[in-house]
């Protein structure tokens, strides 16, 4: 599989992510526990928006996107697409996990300055996930071509599946994952803080905010396996499918904080997702008939995604019945402080 990666690329790469999160563990650490405002939120999506296309910038120029050579400008041109384009479809489904984090957070009533922990922790997690899904990926493509075709059906299906899903309250309650570790994992009633153990009448036993971490894993799974065959329909160069994935999840804790507050204002974005979806499996099932370019792909996609949040804006969704978040163990309400106990 050819591939623009050289070991001077590889190693700015893993230099530029590594000094990132650096800055953002060191964000995060002198800023202690506290509830993210969505200015905040704000800057920091901005940011790494930023970040990301200092990135793609550098490449496109070391690539030779300013030299006399016309392939090489080629070449440039090409890959900085390819990354712009993997980049945007990874941080749109990126928006379906986020919507199931909120899910998560509000069922099981997390602290909203809980919150950013808890995502820090998942973001981590999802980026060595996505390192090595991206590797056996690469790896199955190179060795059988019709794992393409698989690829694609899968994407056709999951589009269809999120189309029909779309719009219906998940039930938590009845989640095979939640009652896995349920049976197996002894809850304490409350939180303790941001800890993930703690101890009642003497016994150390797990707090919900490890169950809560657990089940963002288990999401963080879930949704490698969509959007890891979405990125090869626009790239099968796996520096280019890594770079644009990690730094679309960079991004993903702060992108959260900014959407969580206006989730219901972008109610149809679900449908938009799921033709992407199906949109992108159909360009992978075509791949040996017709290859669909990659300014074709970027504009479908952006076009998708921004007429469904306009048709968001413009139809109202379905007015519904708000509820608090309880927490799951002791049927307390959100804002109840947990009652003290032995450390």
């Amino acid at each position: 599989m050819v591939s623009i990666g050289t070991p001077l690329l590889w190693s700015a790469f893993a230099g530029f992510v590594i000094i990132a999160l650096l800055i953002d563990f060191f964000a995060l650490n002198r800023q202690g526990t506290h509830k993210v405002t969505m200015r905040e939120a704000a800057i920091w999506s901005a940011i790494w928006v930023a970040v990301s296309f200092v990135f793609v910038g550098l490449l496109w120029w070391g690539l030779g996107g300013l030299g006399d050579d016309a392939a090489a400008r080629a070449l440039a041109n090409d890959k900085a697409l390819e990354f712009i384009t993997g980049y945007l479809v990874e941080k749109a489904l990126a928006v379906d996990n986020i919507f199931v984090f909120l899910m998560l957070f509000t069922y099981f009533a997390v602290p909203a300055e809980f919150q950013k922990r808890v995502l820090m922790i998942g973001i981590l997690a999802a980026l060595v996930l996505r390192a090595i899904l991206i590797l056996i990926g690469a790896w199955m493509i190179a060795q059988f071509h019709w794992i393409m075709y698989v690829f694609g059906a899968f994407l056709v299906f999951t589009g269809i599946k999120m189309w029909w899903a779309a719009g219906q309250e998940p039930d938590l309650e009845t989640n095979p994952a939640l009652q896995w570790v349920r049976k197996r994992v002894k809850i304490a009633p409350d939180y303790d803080g941001e800890r993930f153990f703690t101890r009642i009448d003497g016994k150390k036993i797990a707090t919900p905010m490890l169950l809560v971490v657990l089940l963002i894993g288990i999401v963080d799974v879930v949704f490698a396996v969509d959007s890891i065959p979405a990125i090869f329909a626009i790239t099968l160069d796996p520096f280019i499918v890594l770079t644009s994935n990690v730094f679309a999840i960079l991004g993903l804790r702060a992108l959260y904080f900014l959407l969580a507050g206006m989730h219901e204002r972008f109610h149809l974005l679900p449908y938009g997702l799921a033709l992407v979806l199906v949109f992108i499996g159909t360009k992978m099932l075509l791949i040996d008939l017709y290859k669909i370019p990659v300014a074709w792909s970027l504009l479908g996609t952006v076009s998708i995604l921004a007429v469904t949040m306009i048709l968001s804006v413009m139809v109202p969704a379905k007015s519904g019945e708000k509820t608090g978040g309880a927490y799951p163990f002791s049927g307390k309400r959100e804002g109840q402080r947990p009652a003290d106990r032995q450390h």
